[in-house]
């Protein structure tokens, strides 16, 4: 049975946002690894946009971005929209029954699948179908913006934590 593992950059005020700051190298080749091994991703609509971008080749991309991309294109995509009609390559668009989906793709694959966006985890959070939070908290105040908590915290659990670059990651499970 896979796992479900919510995992984003977070600022030290508890904002996401991925304009404002961006991992150091050390941390960008962590997630390449990560992604190399996950069963797959989940994504909201918002993050899933974002995350195309690895779908086309870039002209500057160094040979760390390219690895990363090769990871992304490989592993399969789930996105939970009510408004995309069709999604990428190596993409399923998930809609109507959220819950039975999810627990359905649980049931279906070993291994970790990593959920992306903080209102798609409010989601399954309420629902009850995340295992794994994983908070990269980085050194930055941003004062505003998208929060890494979208509704009422669940109660967690610390199971573990580790400076990974210039990021210190927080890792929790329900409690």
């Amino acid at each position: 049975m896979a796992k479900l593992v919510f995992g984003m950059n977070q600022s030290l005020d508890g904002y996401v946002d991925h304009m404002e700051f961006a991992p150091d190298l050390e941390l960008f080749r962590h997630f390449t690894r990560e992604a190399e091994g996950q069963a797959g991703s989940l994504y909201g609509r918002k993050i899933y946009e974002i995350m195309s971008y690895w779908d086309d080749d870039h002209a500057e991309w160094d040979a760390d971005r390219r690895a990363f991309a090769a990871a992304w294109r490989k592993q399969p995509k789930w996105v939970v929209s009510r408004t995309l009609k069709s999604v990428g390559a190596n993409a399923s668009l998930i809609e109507g029954d959220l819950e039975g989906a999810i627990r359905a793709l649980k049931v279906e694959h070993d291994g970790e699948i990593e959920v992306a966006g903080p209102d798609l985890a409010r989601s399954l959070t309420e629902l009850g179908l995340i295992d794994e939070y994983r908070i990269y908290l980085h050194p930055v105040v941003l004062g505003r913006g998208t929060p890494y908590f979208g509704g009422p915290r669940p109660p967690l659990r610390l199971v573990s934590h580790d400076r990974i670059g210039n990021a210190i990651r927080l890792t929790y499970v329900p409690a």
